[in-house]
This record gives structure tokens, C-alpha cells and sequence, in this order.
């Protein structure tokens, strides 16, 4: 590293122990915010830290949970991952990894760095790190105040993708038409996976769905079956465009909810094109505990809290089909409007509220609680409603019996602002 550098990196280190030191804080994105601010172009050096490869995770759903199933997969092969943990998937938040993970003067050599990437963030990573995978899983809407529509996106990491070199490879879904395309005319070595299931097809296609057109032609698509979203089998009847056929299409998938198959797959995938054996994949995925807010469990007042963060219309559509399979009697939704979340919450008239079952007890909260109080009603649902997050946990609490579950569906920062209350801990 440069003098400029070390001297960035010893700065966010002292951030980090500080916040450490004083329990106000984890250190996710502020260490790397200071370093940044030192030595813009740190990262780059940094990543040389890192012995056998980088890969990057994007997506709109399911990039903390792949990143960390990957990690587990990699760790359980005897190698040393970097990884942020945190969920803090900027710049800032990669920067911060290593200077977490490293000593006080320098970053700790690793054999892995495995990061989950915010959808704009992945092209200006790629300016900086030059991966040996990049997993891309999906795209849905989600914050159009600061994203735009899918399709912005798409072209974004197009453009960025077709830069890698033939030492890299791509693992793309399959199933999602925006996704799959980004695989054509890469120097990169491509890879996909997907599920070859259809006894899983839904009735028809859902409400919150967003990739419907041929990214070749431009006309509808067609699907064979969907699996939920925009997410099936599709083919172009103009064009003759179809879904690529998988290189993976079966994996173990240790959490609950169809789309962690996806995750699993994905990790799965991934792992064997880097040379891990199928055996060793396997068992780590089969002993995966949840990621941060990903379906962690907590208890307090001899009641179990299982949080499945809800953060867009097919995220909370599929969290509504899972906590229904898991027999949910309860459950506590939370909307904020605040910078991570997006503030534009008209997105939550897009999600199939009215499919909540009549007999679970629903408790309403958030920054927008009485916008989503307004959702529910015209779904016709019961609820209760209490804007802080700590009244409305005890609210929902109230209504349980001992050793039943509340299962949470929270936005991004109401997600870690119920963490904070149920660990006492924040992300700063």
C-alpha cells in the first residue's frame, strides 16, 4: 500500500475499535467511509490482499444470503474468507471489511473474498477488483427513486460484464429473462443455474412482476410456467430466444421459502466452478445457519421472532407464501421510508396483502405505518397499529402465547432498528 493508504487504513481501524470500544456500533461502513476519504482508490490495493479470488454477489433479493452461503461452503473447504458480514454492500462497506478483518496496520491476507454488492455499486466495483466470479441472481423493483426500473440496471451491469476478462466467470440465473441475457457475447466464462421443477409452477402469473419482454427483440414473453414473479421457464415466440438450460439445477436448501432454493443454487453453483467438490458443498449448505435478518431467530418474553426482511413486492409476496407454509399466527409488518429503504412506498400496492390468512393476528408499524395501515384495510385485513418499533413488538407480543413464534416483516432500516432493540446493538 501507499503511505496514503496506510495512513487511511490505520484511520479506519481507530474508527472501528472506537465504536467497538464504546459499544455504539459495529463498524460496517464508517471505517471504510474514513478510508475512502483518505485514499479513493484504496480498494484496489487492498483486494491484492487476496490470494485465490473475489467474488462479487448482486442481485435484488437473496445477495446476503447466497454471499454468506458461499463463505460457509469456502470455509468449510479449510480456506480464509473476508466477507461483509454486516450486509454493509457499498464501497465504503467492502473498504471496511478489510480493515475489520485485518490488523491494526494492515489488511489480513486471505484465500477468498466473498461480497454482497448493491445493484449500482457492482459496475463501480468492477472498475476496482477484476473477480473470478461474479453471481448475479435477480431483479426486481426495488427503490425506483434511487434505482430506476430493472432494466437500468440490467444495462448497467451489461456494459460492466462484458469487461471481464476470460479468467472470470458469470453465474446467472437462469430463470429471470433480464438476468440470463446478461450471459450473451462475455468474454467471461459463463455459468447458470436454475430450477427444472414443474410441479412447482404457480396459477398463472402474479401481480408484482417485472421482466415480461424479450431483452432481444422486445416483444412479450411467453413462459412454459412460473415459479413465482417473472421467475420460470420463458421463451420469446418471435425470436426463438429461451431460457438457457442450467448447468445446475439441483443443490440442498436449508432454509424455508422457494426462493432460498434459488440462493442455495446459486452458492452451490458457484463453489464447484471454483473448484470445491460437490461433497464438501453439500455439507456446508446442509449445516447453513441464517443470514443477518435473513430469517434469524430471536427470543424475548419466552416467545420465539423470526425476521424475514421485506423489502419489495416479490421479496414480501414470498415471505407471505413462506410464513403461511410455516403456520404463522402472528406477524408484525414494518414499512420505513428512510435513504436504504427507498422513499417512494408505493410499491406496497403491489403486494398481495389480501393473500394473508384471516386468522393471523396482524400488527402494523414503521415510519409509514398508516400508509400501510390504509393497504391492509383496502385488503380488507384486521390489524393493530403502533408507529415505534418497540410498542409495536410489545403490541404483537402481547397477543402470543409462550413458545409460539412472531414472524416479522420489515423493511430494510426497521429491520435494523428491531435488531438494535432485540441485541442492543446498531450497525453504524
Amino acid at each position: 500500500m501507499t503511505p496514503r493508504d496506510s495512513l487511511a487504513y490505520f484511520s479506519g481501524k481507530a474508527v472501528h475499535k472506537t465504536g467497538k470500544y464504546l459499544k455504539i456500533g459495529y463498524g460496517g461502513t464508517w471505517p471504510g467511509e474514513i478510508a475512502l476519504k483518505i485514499s479513493p482508490g484504496i480498494l484496489k490495493r487492498l483486494s491484492k490482499s487476496v490470494g485465490i479470488g473475489t467474488v462479487l454477489v448482486a442481485g435484488t433479493n437473496g445477495k446476503t444470503t447466497t454471499s454468506l452461503m458461499l463463505k460457509s461452503i469456502l470455509q468449510r473447504n479449510g480456506n480464509t474468507v473476508i466477507h461483509n458480514s454486516s450486509g454493509a454492500n457499498l464501497i465504503n462497506g467492502v473498504v471496511s471489511s478489510f480493515i475489520i478483518n485485518g490488523s491494526f496496520f494492515k489488511p489480513k491476507p486471505s484465500d477468498y473474498a466473498v461480497f454482497e454488492t448493491d445493484e449500482n455499486t457492482l459496475p463501480v466495483l468492477l472498475k476496482e477488483i477484476t473477480p473470478a466470479a461474479v453471481i448475479c441472481l435477480n431483479l426486481f423493483r426495488d427503490q425506483l427513486d434511487r434505482y430506476g426500473e430493472v432494466d437500468v440496471i440490467a444495462e448497467k451491469w451489461e456494459r460492466a460484464l462484458k469487461l471481464l476478462p476470460g479468467s472470470s466467470s458469470v453465474i446467472l440465473n437462469a430463470d429471470d429473462p433480464q438476468i440470463a441475457y446478461l450471459g450473451t457475447g462475455l468474454k467471461a466464462k459463463t455459468v447458470y443455474f436454475g430450477i427444472n421443477n414443474r410441479k412447482l409452477f404457480i396459477n398463472g402469473i402474479e401481480h408484482a412482476t417485472d421482466s415480461l419482454f424479450c431483452l432481444k427483440c422486445h416483444h412479450r414473453l411467453s413462459f412454459e410456467g412460473v415459479y413465482y414473479s417473472h421467475i420460470g421457464l420463458w421463451y420469446c415466440r418471435f425470436c426463438k430466444l429461451k431460457r438457457p438450460r442450467p448447468d445446475f439445477s439441483t443443490s440442498p436448501s436449508p432454509l424455508p421459502g422457494f426462493y432460498n432454493r434459488y440462493n442455495s443454487l446459486a452458492a452451490f453453483a458457484c463453489a464447484l466452478n471454483l473448484g470445491i467438490k460437490n461433497d464438501t458443498a453439500r455439507q456446508a449448505l446442509s449445516s447453513f445457519a441464517p443470514a443477518f435478518g435473513r430469517q434469524e431467530e430471536f427470543f424475548r418474553e419466552g416467545k420465539k421472532i423470526k425476521i424475514f426482511l421485506s423489502k419489495n413486492p416479490a421479496g414480501f409476496n414470498e415471505s407471505i407464501k413462506t410464513i403461511t407454509g410455516l403456520g404463522a399466527r402472528a406477524i408484525l409488518v414494518m414499512l420505513n421510508d428512510r435513504i436504504p429503504d427507498g422513499r417512494d412506498v408505493s410499491w406496497i400496492w403491489d403486494v398481495d396483502f389480501e393473500k394473508i390468512n384471516p386468522n393471523i393476528d396482524v400488527t402494523v408499524s414503521g415510519d409509514r405505518v398508516f400508509d400501510l395501515a390504509l393497504r391492509l384495510d383496502y385488503a380488507d385485513k384486521k390489524f393493530q397499529y403502533a408507529q415505534k418499533a418497540e410498542d409495536a413488538l410489545k403490541t404483537a407480543l402481547s397477543k402470543m402465547k409462550n413458545k409460539e413464534t412472531l414472524f416479522v416483516l420489515p423493511t430494510y432500516t426497521a429491520m435494523l432498528e428491531l435488531r438494535k432493540i432485540l441485541t442492543g446493538r446498531k450497525i453504524l
